[in-house]
């Protein structure tokens, strides 16, 4: 479209005046006369911004557009690649952009730019899967990026998953950035002295993996490079695989229930072609997994050959509003690595034997998962994860104050709150709010200053006079995780 003949642009903007002036002149009458205005003012608005990119020269391939955009308020510059430009505005790239929450850029091509609302977002969620799996009892340990070859071809990966992973050379010795956490964490275990006591052991970690992905995979936050695992490795008894599993299943549907998701699917995937482990093993690991889904009550559908090469696995799949499945959370059983690492404990009779490994995740990716997020919500995040959970906006000199006790007030309250202080209109603050995904707007002027009350209006623009003390318990109650109704 770029590089559009000035002529066609000319006529182009004739006819926009001229139906302009026609509905000023002969359409007062009509029914929907001001449907119509607003209509034609948003379709001229349109086509002007259009036209300044038609006659725009052409931007060279992974060039930048810098344009501004104002969720906090503020006028700054975005900058998008020309793909991105044409984005869908609920793509999670396009939101990304809007919201201000990061973005990407060739540089460093599948890994992600958090800006300072982006990781606030990151946080928030880390933090909430943080307080879930304390709660269920596991321990949460940081393992290193980087690991021997040795390792590798102990844990099986060097041969089975080499081509995903990027490989350093240090003085003749070959190492590789972790694409998992699983032997970092065995390595923990192996020096531990566990005894049946001690079982089930659960490891948490949110581990940064690298993967070698080809350039055309890369899309946005659902296929990186770099991304970060909320990995979790339950080692137990074999007894205790089945009560494992069905807590985790409870867990999880709990866990996406919050989120917004629902229709939750499940698959089981068996051995591939291309595995560790004899068959018996391989027999028996998907005879306990299948008897713990049944336990479970899942009713899965049969992915055979799509298991891991050291386990199969149950897969869950989400839903989103548009009907788009994604599979997120997994729990894997393993019996090969602990025999390749020979992982033993004591039993109650004070024989040395081998632990079951569980491999679990809730989301898989934090990054995949906040993609699949944004788009579900379409950018309005609920209030407990938006980043910014409050606008208040004073109407008046005279109520500037007022509006920053209100602040001060949830921001002690533990809510995420600014004061939008700008020389603008209602309106335009109004827009801005919604335009950045803020779930409440505290609207506060000579009257609510007067009555000492609160004026609430939520994203979908519904709106009411509470006073100050209910609109800020409401307020809390809606935006701080546990507080008091």
């Amino acid at each position: 479209m770029r590089g559009c003949p000035a002529g066609l642009v000319d006529n182009f903007q004739t006819c926009l005046h001229f139906v302009r002036r026609e509905l000023r002149q002969r359409h007062h009458d009509h029914p929907h006369h001001d449907s119509l205005r607003r209509g034609v003012e948003r379709c001229a608005s349109r086509c002007e911004l259009t036209t300044a990119r038609f006659l725009a020269p052409p931007s060279p391939a992974g060039a930048t557009v810098c344009s501004l955009s104002a969720p906090t308020g503020k006028a700054f510059p975005t900058f998008r690649t020309g793909d991105e430009a044409m984005l869908d505005e609920n793509d999670h790239r396009a939101l990304g952009q809007r919201l201000d929450l990061f973005h990407l850029q060739e540089e460093a091509a599948g890994m992600v730019f958090w800006h300072p609302r982006g990781l606030l977002l990151f946080r928030l969620l880390e933090e909430h899967i943080r307080q879930r799996m304390q709660r269920e009892g596991y321990l949460e340990v940081r393992t290193p990026q980087l690991y021997a070859q040795p390792l590798w071809e102990r844990s099986g990966h060097w041969e089975n998953f080499r081509e995903n992973m990027y490989l350093v050379e240090d003085g003749g010795r070959a190492l590789a950035l972790k694409p998992v956490s699983c032997p970092g964490h065995i390595e923990l275990v192996q020096r531990m002295s566990l005894s049946y006591r001690d079982l089930p052991l659960r490891l948490s970690e949110f581990g940064l993996v690298h993967r070698s992905e080809p350039g055309g995979a890369l899309h946005g936050l659902f296929r990186l490079r770099q991304f970060t695992q909320d990995d979790g490795h339950i080692f137990c008894a074999p007894e205790q695989v089945v009560e494992e599993v069905v807590n985790f299943v409870r867990s999880l549907r709990e866990f996406y229930a919050g989120l917004g998701f629902h229709d939750v699917q499940v698959a089981f995937s068996g051995r591939p072609a291309s595995r560790a482990g004899s068959d018996a093993v391989w027999d028996q690991a998907e005879s306990w997994l299948a008897d713990a889904a049944k336990q479970a009550g899942l009713e899965c559908k049969d992915q055979p050959g799509q298991g891991a090469f050291y386990g199969p696995k149950l897969e869950f799949v989400l839903k989103d509003r548009l009907g788009r499945e994604w599979q997120c959370g997994t729990i894997q059983l393993d019996l090969v690595l602990p025999e390749r690492f020979d992982l033993r404990y004591q039993d109650s009779q004070g024989m040395r034997v081998r632990p079951v490994m569980l491999h679990r995740a809730l989301l898989g990716s934090l990054e995949r998962f906040i993609g699949v997020l944004l788009e579900h919500h379409q950018g309005a995040l609920p209030a407990w994860l938006a980043p910014e959970q409050v606008v208040v906006a004073p109407v008046g000199d005279a109520a500037q104050e007022y509006a920053r006790d209100v602040a001060f007030s949830l921001r002690r309250a533990g809510c995420r709150v600014r004061v939008d202080a700008r020389a603008e209109s209602l309106s335009r603050k109004v827009l801005d709010s919604h335009q950045g995904g803020v779930p409440w707007l505290v609207v506060v002027g000579a009257r609510e200053v007067q009555a000492k009350g609160l004026r609430l209006r939520q994203r979908d623009g519904a709106q009411r006079d509470v006073s100050w003390d209910a609109g800020l318990a409401e307020l809390v109650s809606a935006c701080v995780p546990g507080a008091p109704a």
